[in-house]
């Protein structure tokens, strides 16, 4: 009876903190704490407070954390973002649909090298997005595509996301990240599939620019520097991991070194660089911790009200039924991911499906490349798609003119993508099983 009423207030609570526009941390920890002292008392929740925040913050796992986004703000300091578009500028030698396509990939490359699906969306807006514009696509097709192709960085390792959910459900991230490898490609296909129907449904209607169009000239040097540290990174993060000479916290280090020395070589590096890129990164890993912190509590209530199991009873008839019962644990989460930021609908939901999914005999990293899929989804689907609201911001390009093109590649992508991982658990499950 006592968890029963636990539930409905911390729901309600929830939900309250929720809509009136509290941070994601915030409403963490304080439905956590109070459903603790509802269920425990005062005696129980100090034994919480002061082992649970300590335990969680100092996992060796989490250190990859600030590692990769040190790497990402290195590679966005340095300007790389943009050095990469001049040159997938020049490749499509004016060729419309391939400046495109190649616009997907280049999102999926800096994803690799990055892991921040916002700074990527940001970065390619400012970027990609003229250029586009200036070879005759529309405004909501330029912005959407390079939201999309942003969004990658949720699916493409090193994810954060997959990092927050190999701690939570204590896998080896080094596996997440080679089993997120061809459902990454498959996202990156399937938009730029998208963007190619786009074309051809605009076709007649774009106004092409003249031939003389200018564009920026880079040294050829530059361009071999970017190439090869982009080669290095990914070789560094993937090719390490997957032959076992790097964890994934060495890879992230590995990658940052890169990243740096190829800004002390392109001349970036001065005391603006050291301390923009410093200070993002303590911004963005503190972000992470508070809400691993809260959620950490959250999940402590979740186990103690019994939730878990309470959730298992109801849905017993489905139990023999797991694809039924995946496709409605991913209706949820496509929900879920419209309006809530990744890695805390990871850490909130996880602990309540974790005895689920086990009981249901689910592969627990082809669920993670899963929710990983539709994580990259919720980034460009309205009301809150994150990466959309990024490209806007720096474009202007109206929010609802923007959602109105995200949303065709996000339902196509679910479709696709989740229907194919659903159907051949092989996508993700494969390439694990020849890791050395």
């Amino acid at each position: 009876m006592v968890e029963n009423i636990a539930i409905i207030v911390v729901i309600v609570v929830f939900l309250y903190l929720l809509l009136t526009g509290q941070y994601i941390s915030s409403l963490l920890l304080t439905s956590g704490i109070l459903g603790i002292y509802i269920l425990g008392g005062m005696s129980l929740l100090n034994g919480f407070l002061q082992s649970e925040p300590y335990n969680r913050a100092a996992s060796y796992a989490l250190t990859t954390i600030p590692l990769y986004i040190l790497m990402a703000q290195f590679i966005m300091q340095a300007g790389i973002v943009k050095d990469f578009y001049n040159l997938v500028f020049k490749l499509s030698k004016g060729k419309t649909s391939l400046l495109g396509v190649l616009t997907v990939f280049l999102g999926g490359i800096l994803g690799a090298v990055s892991g921040s699906g916002t700074a990527t969306a940001a970065s390619l807006g400012q970027v990609a997005v003229p250029e586009l514009k200036r070879r005759g696509y529309p405004d909501g097709l330029a912005g959407a595509l390079a939201a999309s192709a942003g969004s990658l960085s949720a699916i493409i390792p090193p994810s954060v996301i997959l990092i927050i959910y190999g701690v939570t459900v204590q896998i080896s991230i080094g596996t997440l990240f080679v089993a997120a490898f061809i459902p990454g490609i498959l996202m990156m296909l399937v938009f730029s599939l998208v963007t190619v129907v786009y074309l051809k449904m605009y076709q007649g209607k774009m106004e092409l620019p003249p031939p003389e169009v200018e564009e920026q000239e880079t040294p050829i040097s530059r361009y071999i520097i970017i190439i090869v540290a982009g080669a290095l990174i990914i070789l560094s993060i993937f090719g390490g991991i997957y032959t076992g000479k790097f964890t994934p916290t060495e890879a992230g280090a590995v990658g940052a070194f890169i990243s740096l020395v190829v800004a002390l070589v392109l001349g970036k590096v001065n005391k603006s660089f050291i301390k923009s890129s410093l200070i993002e990164t303590t911004k963005v890993t503190v972000m992470a911790m508070l809400i691993v912190i809260g959620a950490s509590l959250f999940g402590r209530f979740i186990s103690l009200s019994l939730l878990p199991r309470k959730i298992i009873d109801m849905l017993g008839p489905l139990m023999d039924y797991p694809v039924l019962l995946l496709i409605i644990i991913m209706l949820i989460y496509f929900f879920l991911f419209m309006f809530i930021e990744g890695v805390a609908v990871i850490l909130m939901t996880v602990p309540v499906l974790l005895p689920i999914l086990t009981a249901a005999n689910i592969d627990l990293v082809w669920f993670g490349i899963l929710v990983s899929v539709i994580c990259t989804i919720g980034l460009i689907t309205p009301p809150v798609g994150i990466s959309v609201y990024a490209v806007g911001g720096v474009t202007k390009i109206p929010i609802e003119k923007l959602f109105r093109t995200s949303l065709v590649f996000a339902v196509v992508a679910a479709v696709v993508v989740g229907g194919l991982l659903i159907a051949f658990p092989q996508l993700a499950t494969w390439l694990p099983q020849t890791m050395k």
